[in-house]
C-alpha cells in the first residue's frame, strides 16, 4: 500500500503540470517556460514525498492532519509567491 501511493504521486503531478501546458497551446496568457515547469514539479514532487513522509511515520490521526495541512499552505503561498510575488521577494513573478 505504502509503495503504491508513491507510483500514484507521478501521474498526479504530470496531470496537474499537463493543466498550464495545455492552456498554453490555447492562449497567450499563460506563458511557462521550461524552468517553471521544473520548479513547479520540484515542488510538487516535494510537497508530495513530505506528505508521503508525514503518511508513514505519524501515527496520530490528529497531528497528521495538521502537518498534511500545513504543508499543503506552504506549497500555496511558495507557488502564489512565485507566480505573482504576494511578499515581494525576488524570486515574485512580477
Amino acid at each position: 500500500m505504502q509503495n503504491r501511493r508513491l507510483k500514484i504521486l507521478f501521474p498526479i503531478i504530470l496531470f496537474i503540470l499537463l493543466i498550464p501546458f495545455i492552456a498554453m497551446q490555447f492562449t497567450d496568457e499563460v506563458n511557462w517556460t521550461a524552468a517553471d515547469f521544473i520548479v513547479a514539479g520540484g515542488l510538487l514532487f516535494g510537497a508530495g514525498l513530505i506528505s508521503e513522509i508525514v503518511i508513514r511515520k505519524t501515527k496520530n490521526r490528529k497531528h497528521k492532519m495538521v502537518l498534511l495541512g500545513a504543508i499543503f499552505i506552504i506549497l500555496i503561498l511558495i507557488w502564489i509567491e512565485l507566480a505573482v510575488g504576494i511578499f515581494g521577494t525576488p524570486f515574485s513573478g512580477n
